[in-house]
Parts: structure tokens; C-alpha cells; sequence
């Protein structure tokens, strides 16, 4: 009964621990979308050089995919201007060390003097490289019409 019992607390402790760093590990997501979120506004290109990975693959719903360089180049010089940003329906996932980001990015831009106001979805997955959460993909893709 003792061996039965042990067991029992051993695995309800991995359980809340694996929790707590769970919860901790969104947290800390959370922050690093809403520093990407506010960069992307900025055009911030140091800040999004520190969030994402140099491998990045960032997708459009035009289907058009853009690297690192390209993705900050584009913010930067003003040709992506996001004028607001908002992030609805957040939801934060980990897996081992990646992270799967989905929301709807309600947006007004003015890209090239042009206003324009968009709703997509989004897919971010961010990886655990060297205790920091990067950014490593990107998919944006046309949400459904209703």
C-alpha cells in the first residue's frame, strides 16, 4: 500500500509541476506576442530582430512567405504599416519547447498611404531557444466569411 501511495504523490507532483511550468510558459508567450504585437506598430526592426529566429518563415494569406530580413525590412521602411493591432481570441499552447499561438489579428494599416482595415487568422509557433522564446513560423490565413 505504501509503494501504491508513493507512486500516487510522486505523480501528482510531475503533474503540478508541469502545470506550474506550463502556466509560466504561456506567461511568458503571452509577453513575447504582445512585444511582437506593439514592435509590428513601432516598426520597431531591433525589436523584431530579438523576437524572432533567423530560420523564420512567415507566411501571408496572400500566400506570399517572407524570411527574417524580409518580414523586418518590410515593417521597417514602412511598406507593412500597422497603424493598430489587436489580437481576439487568444489561445496558447505548449509542446515540449514550441508553442502554438492562434488568434484572429483585427488590423488597420497603411500600407503604401492606403487605409485599409483587415481580420485573418493567425498561427505563431514560437520555440524555447536558450531560455527565450522565439518566434520560428508564421501563417496568416483568410478566416471564413459568415
Amino acid at each position: 500500500m505504501k509503494y501504491i501511495f508513493t507512486i500516487f504523490v510522486v505523480v501528482l507532483f510531475q503533474f503540478s509541476v508541469f502545470g506550474q511550468n506550463n502556466s509560466k510558459d504561456k506567461t511568458a508567450v503571452a509577453a513575447r506576442v504582445e512585444t511582437l504585437r506593439q514592435a509590428m506598430i513601432d516598426a520597431d526592426g531591433a525589436k523584431l530582430k530579438e523576437l524572432t529566429s533567423v530560420g523564420l518563415s512567415y507566411g501571408h494569406s496572400s500566400g506570399n512567405i517572407q524570411n527574417q530580413a524580409t518580414f523586418i525590412e518590410k515593417i521597417v521602411t514602412g511598406e507593412s504599416d500597422f497603424v493598430t493591432i489587436e489580437f481576439q481570441n487568444q489561445t496558447i499552447e505548449i509542446v515540449g519547447d514550441a508553442a502554438i499561438v492562434r488568434h484572429n489579428l483585427v488590423a488597420h494599416t497603411k500600407d503604401g498611404g492606403l487605409d485599409k482595415d483587415i481580420k485573418i487568422g493567425i498561427m505563431l509557433v514560437w520555440q524555447k531557444q536558450k531560455n527565450k522564446w522565439l518566434l520560428i513560423a508564421r501563417q496568416a490565413y483568410k478566416l471564413p466569411t459568415t
